[in-house]
């Protein structure tokens, strides 16, 4: 997917699709903002916390599977916000 993209920050790595951020790798963790239809389609997923003062957000166990991370970008990206503007 060409419209995925990254930003290293402390350490870790902030993931974008379309502009937008919708995770990010900590610690060697997979993990997506909590939307509805993330929830829906991992409802079993555990929560987890990105780094400390952070809101949790939802592990992604399934990082081989492509169709199921691509369904799951198209699914999440409109309850995503918008880019902040700088």
């Amino acid at each position: 997917m060409d419209e995925i993209s990254y930003r290293a920050m402390m350490g870790e790595y902030v993931l974008y699709y379309r502009g937008k951020v919708f995770g990010g790798i900590y610690d060697d963790r997979f993990l997506v903002k909590p939307t509805k239809s993330a929830e829906a389609m991992m409802p079993d997923a555990d929560m987890e916390l990105p780094y400390e003062g952070a809101k949790e957000m939802i592990m992604v166990d399934d990082v081989e599977n492509k169709e199921f991370l691509r369904d799951l970008l198209e699914a999440i990206y409109n309850e995503l916000p918008a880019p902040k503007k700088k």
